[in-house]
């Protein structure tokens, strides 16, 4: 009987506690975070039509800001919404398979978009470096190995801390010092030896933070991946995990709100392409 019977979990459901407890701050941050995750959907959305319908934008460069602006729309999309709930709800309860699906989900853009930014790093030195080549060396089969492997990667280490989760059992405590579905949040609430967890966290994280910051490192700095590593490599506490949600503020919030700001303002033919889709736009008004 023993063998038959299910590992499940003896925690139906868990309660997201959120970034703050302060009665003062939570309607303020909800309208901040709200008009944060508007302008992420508006500018990722509008960033991927934008490319989608323009063949002059159909390169190397534009075919991976559009993969990285879908995971940052499908990324902020995973935890913003029950996020947004902590601010009006007295209690966000959250599913234990809800929870796991979660924890999946942004595991896997998270590390898929490492991976994409380092596609992106890598079509920026080829295109310095070896411009005569450029074409031949990032043609469309080269750039449909780079996303594949993005998101095979972003899937592999999902599905590794994933499965790792789900072998653990959780008794009594359910209430998750975050306001998402994270690792280290619950191995804090596990009743069971976490150890082996603990040792995936280092190894896949390890690897998914080094290779992609390594790699951007050579062709240009990217503060937001180093950010993210000091945030799973140290020491889990109590007093640390407070800090971290702030930092998970930042490369969760942010940076997806950021990336089409950075890579499409700055950037002539985007602009170009814009200025020309608005003003057909106008011409259909007109007439």
């Amino acid at each position: 009987m023993k063998m038959l019977a299910r590992n499940d979990s003896l925690v139906t459901e868990f309660i997201l506690a959120g970034l703050t407890d302060l009665p003062e701050l939570q309607q303020p941050l909800f309208y901040l975070f709200l008009m944060i995750y508007i302008v992420t959907i508006v500018g990722n959305l509008g960033l991927i039509t934008l490319i989608g319908l323009n063949s002059h934008l159909h390169t190397p460069m534009y075919y991976f800001l559009f993969n990285l602006s879908f995971i940052d729309l499908c990324y902020s999309s995973v935890f913003t919404p029950k996020m947004l709930m902590n601010f009006v709800s007295k209690k966000n309860i959250i599913s234990y398979v809800g929870c796991m699906t979660q924890l999946f989900f942004f595991l896997f853009f998270v590390i898929s978009e490492c991976y994409m930014l380092t596609s992106m790093a890598y079509d920026c030195y080829v295109a310095i470096c070896s411009p005569l080549l450029y074409k031949v060396t990032m043609s469309h089969q080269v750039c449909s190995v780079l996303t594949f492997a993005a998101y095979t990667m972003g899937f592999a280490g999902a599905t590794a801390h994933t499965g790792c989760m789900l072998r653990l059992t959780f008794c009594s405590a359910n209430v998750i010092n975050h306001y998402l579905c994270d690792i280290l949040p619950l191995l804090q609430l596990s009743c069971t030896s976490t150890y082996v967890n603990e040792v995936v966290v280092l190894i896949v994280v390890g690897i998914n933070i080094t290779v992609p910051s390594f790699t951007i490192l050579i062709a240009y700095a990217l503060y937001s991946q180093q950010l993210s590593a000091l945030m799973y490599l140290k020491y889990s506490s109590p007093g640390s995990m407070d800090q971290g949600k702030v930092s998970s503020v930042f490369y969760t919030n942010v940076v997806p709100m950021l990336n089409p700001l950075i890579y499409s303002l700055r950037n002539k033919n985007v602009k170009a392409a814009l200025k020309k889709a608005l003003v057909n736009i106008q011409r259909k008004n007109i007439f």
